[in-house]
């Protein structure tokens, strides 16, 4: 069976772009407080891309600034896992420190 080069990459554009616009979205919505639709567009660009480690910092703020100190805890998490994954120590290191603030917000 041949593939058809130019339907391959008309679909892997519509696939990157609903990507892009899912992570694009999430973070307009962060930057206007609506941290709920951040939330929901976030998540869903982790389900369809994997990421170095950075949109998790958007999305555990999120998280923090509606008091839901657990679940930011758990997004930085896995945030730590994918920047160790990405060699980037820093990140990694970031997100550690603020689970030690969040942990003693946490009652």
């Amino acid at each position: 069976m041949k593939i058809n080069r130019v339907e391959y990459f008309k679909n892997l554009l519509k696939k990157i772009q609903k990507i892009l616009f899912h992570y694009s979205l999430g973070f307009e919505y962060y930057r206007v407080k609506d941290y709920e639709n951040a939330i929901k567009h976030l998540t869903k660009y982790l389900q369809l891309q994997e990421d170095e480690g950075a949109v998790y910092r958007t999305l555990a703020k999120c998280y923090e600034e509606m008091e839901e100190f657990q679940k930011a805890i758990e997004v930085l998490e896995e945030g730590i896992k994918q920047a160790m994954k990405f060699n980037h120590p820093s990140m990694a290191q970031e997100y550690q420190q603020w689970i030690e603030e969040l942990k003693s917000m946490s009652f």
